[in-house]
């Protein structure tokens, strides 16, 4: 334990601090493979990093910890599809490639990331279109707000600030007539009506299970969480049939087959998608389930892990946790400082 901070791993690579407030990383074995002498850096994301030196610029290093990209950019995100999106001396957006290439100019108010293709980007009169891979400008930029598109559609936001849906030519196939819409998953999405209630449509429009909720999530293998009147959630399938009644406080998404919920005692446990508690609401806090194990937190504010029995297979022991990732999690000792362990909780 020698790290004032350090992040979960991310391709082979975790993100640790020194007690200078510089950052570096390490590998699986501990070891400093990068040394910590930037001013802050991020999580890994296709082989590059993103770094900020001693003057606030960024740029990106590769695994070797070699500067490939130099830092001259005011801000710079990870990359994402090959691109990363960086933003100039002048506070205009473009693109770069992994050479560092700017392959759309810094001429953008704001660019986002490329999903299904497009990116969405705002102009110098606040508007938001689309652009493709080479910048070129394929859904005019006229609303007053649009997001990334998910399953071939894409929500929109028009001057009476209602949200409807488009397609990648820029046609408006679900009006805009909702106070809030989000993103289709597994061909049905969130919508909030003038009453502030949630329901669901398919993408013709079609409203699938009606706007009753006073909160919901979007579908995750066949199941959404929805929250009644009464503030308690539980799940609804995609016909709008509640299948796991409504008596949480709170709730999780399905994560390698079990939720997280949590009782009217504000104790944690799991249950499966029958709505059965298979592991008993008895901890003070619970994660979701990561490569077969979940951290819990104690009635003494320890942390350890548990697997899909409920057995403690690490005991709380532990200021802080991280989920586990390629079979190492991070952990946080009495003294604040960060160490990986194992699935035995053997420190690596």
């Amino acid at each position: 334990c020698q790290w004032i901070f350090a992040t979960e791993f991310s391709e082979g690579l975790a993100l640790v601090q020194k007690s200078e407030d510089k950052w570096g990383f390490i590998d699986k074995s501990g070891k400093l493979v990068i040394p910590c002498q930037w001013k802050y850096a991020d999580n890994f994301s296709e082989g590059l990093a993103r770094v900020q030196n001693s003057e606030d610029k960024w740029g990106f290093i590769d695994k070797t910890g070699n500067l490939v990209i130099p830092c001259q950019w005011i801000f710079a995100t990870e990359f994402s599809e090959g691109l990363a999106r960086v933003n100039n001396s002048e506070d205009k957006w473009g693109v770069i490639d992994k050479t560092g290439k700017v392959v759309i100019p810094c001429q953008w108010n704001d660019v986002d990331y490329f999903y299904e293709g497009l990116a969405t980007v705002q102009n110098s009169m606040d508007k938001w279109g689309f652009i493709d891979k080479t910048g070129k400008v394929v859904i005019p930029c006229q609303w007053e707000r649009a997001y990334y598109f998910s399953d071939g559609l894409a929500r929109v936001q028009n001057a009476e600030d209602k949200l409807g849906f488009i397609d990648k030519t820029g046609k408006v196939v679900i009006p805009c007539q909702w106070k809030l819409a989000y993103s289709f998953s597994e061909g049905l999405a969130i919508v909030q009506d003038s009453n502030g209630k949630y329901g669901f449509i398919d993408k013709i429009g079609k409203v699938v299970s009606p706007c009753q909720w006073k909160d919901a999530s979007s579908f995750v293998k066949g199941l959404a969480m929805v929250q009644n009147s009464e503030g308690k959630y539980g799940f609804i399938n995609k016909t709008g049939t509640v299948v796991i009644p409504c008596q949480w406080k709170e709730a999780s998404f399905f994560s390698e087959g079990l939720a997280r919920v949590r009782n009217i005692e504000d104790k944690y446990g799991f249950i499966d998608k029958t709505g059965k508690e298979v592991i008993p609401c008895q901890w003070r806090y619970a994660d979701n389930f990561s490569e077969g194990l979940a951290i819990v937190q104690d009635s003494n504010g320890k942390y350890g892990f548990i697997d899909k029995t409920g057995k403690a297979v690490i005991p709380c022991q532990w200021e802080d946790a991280y989920p586990f990732t390629q079979g190492l999690a991070l952990v946080r000792d009495s003294e604040g400082n960060w160490v990986t362990i194992d699935k035995t909780g053997k420190i690596r």
